[in-house]
């Protein structure tokens, strides 16, 4: 991590609060990550504070998932909401509505661990080690449910602290240093970047990426986003991934194409930034090339399989038995290379995905992630791609159908309102006419 003139003097604090507790008189303290967080809450120095917070990142960072563990339970149990003390406020609040009651209840209210949260945040590097410690709680959860209490709260802060205001969108090209470059290889998540030939080909001329930063994480992208610039709507992936295509003129271009969007930090999941990278991404191309009259992704359908795996009887327009023939001839090996298995797939299963996109849903919602992310981002879903993406994850993910969601700047807002307010799923007439039949 670049040091920065405020990590500088944090740590030169930190150094003479370390200087202070060593000097210190009194009992012997506790090393442990769990003894040395109970000394944090009850101290009151600054300098000390800030060394105490530096001492629990560096102990992060060398203690064992065992001890990583013990440290989440930790938080759970002893750093807690007190339920005497909120019975107490709670009381004294009836008794009373003052402002002094209400600001006394609602510190009754917040557990403990959020203010060791913040004090850690003192530490040089704290805000990174604290992602950390949420991206290992995120992968207990599902052992260990009582621990979501603990990740609502540090969800909480984070959400506070990468709020858009924080964020700074920067554009990633040949000249961006070589450790965020080899980020952008570790972290792309939709289509696997093969080196740094591929890498090359994707930041090239008629290619663009940006991402957003955080000022306490510099050398980490939180979100990215790729960009081809083309003529027309592109209708399948390989050709824009292919390092051999001829490159295209900016200037010639008409479209914007979306291609891949990668969230990069685990410990930050459940909090969105991509809705405001893909609208400040469209304004920032906007103004570089005039000559771009569309906008437009080409998305992957990533649980459209898994649904049509665990479907059974009629589906939309689709009677059971010929749901049935449809997932027997797709396990026929290498059936996308068989003329007429195409032939007897191809038209049930645009059928399908567009009844899938437009009419299955979770909780009001559609129940693909990425529908849900684009159309709450008030883009319109506009055309289905047949063998959009041929690849393996590809055609394990949706059959290889790919989908383009088109944001119109006019109807961005509308779209995102219908969205918003009525769950509207805005699609093309074609679209609509397929999830119909």
């Amino acid at each position: 991590m670049r040091q920065t003139f405020v990590s500088q003097l944090f740590n030169s604090i930190a150094d003479a609060g370390r200087d202070l507790l060593d000097r210190g008189a009194g009992k012997a303290r506790s090393h442990s990550i769990e003894g040395v967080c109970r000394d944090l809450l009850t101290q009151r120095g600054e300098a000390s504070g800030i060394a105490l917070a530096r001492e629990i990142t560096d102990l992060w960072g060398k203690i064992s998932d065992e001890k990583k563990l013990d440290f989440l339970f930790f938080l759970y149990k002893e750093v807690s909401i007190t339920p005497d003390i909120v019975d107490a406020a709670v009381a004294a609040y009836q008794a009373d509505k003052s402002i002094e009651n209400t600001h006394k209840l609602a510190t009754a209210l917040e557990a403990p661990r959020q203010e060791l949260m913040r004090r850690i945040n003192f530490a040089p590097g704290g805000t990174a080690v604290i992602v950390d410690i949420r991206k290992f709680l995120v992968s207990k959860i599902r052992e260990f449910p009582e621990l979501k209490e603990v990740d609502r709260d540090i969800k909480h802060l984070l959400e506070s602290w990468f709020n858009r205001g924080f964020l700074e969108l920067e554009e990633i090209n040949w000249r961006t240093p070589a450790v965020i470059l080899e980020k952008l290889i570790e972290y792309e998540a939709v289509h696997e970047i093969d080196g740094w030939d591929d890498l090359r080909r994707r930041l090239d001329q008629d290619r663009r990426c940006f991402a957003f930063f955080h000022p306490a994480l510099p050398d980490e992208p939180l979100i990215f986003v790729e960009v081809a610039l083309v003529k027309g709507l592109a209708s399948a992936v390989q050709p824009l991934l292919d390092r051999k295509e001829e490159r295209l003129d900016p200037s010639a271009a008409d479209t914007a194409i979306f291609y891949s969007i990668s969230n990069c930090q685990d410990g930050l999941k459940g909090i969105s930034f991509g809705n405001f990278l893909i609208k400040q991404v469209v304004s920032e191309l906007s103004a570089e090339l005039s000559n771009l009259k569309h906008f437009s992704t080409l998305s992957p359908i990533p649980g459209f399989m898994k649904w049509f795996g665990t479907t059974t009887g009629k589906i939309g327009g689709l009677s059971a038995s010929q749901s049935t023939k449809v997932r027997s001839l797709l396990n026929e090996k290498e059936w996308w290379l068989n003329e007429e298995v195409v032939e007897q797939v191809r038209g049930p299963l645009e059928q399908l995905v567009a009844h899938y996109l437009v009419n299955e849903k979770s909780r009001k919602n559609p129940m693909d992630p990425v529908a849900r992310f684009h159309l709450g981002n008030g883009a319109r879903l506009e055309r289905i791609n047949w063998l959009g993406d041929s690849s393996e994850n590809g055609l394990a993910q949706s059959s290889g159908l790919l989908v383009n969601y088109y944001y119109s700047l006019r109807d961005i807002e509308k779209n995102h309102e219908a969205f918003a307010n009525d769950k509207k799923v805005v699609a093309s007439s074609a679209i609509l006419l397929l999830a119909k039949s």
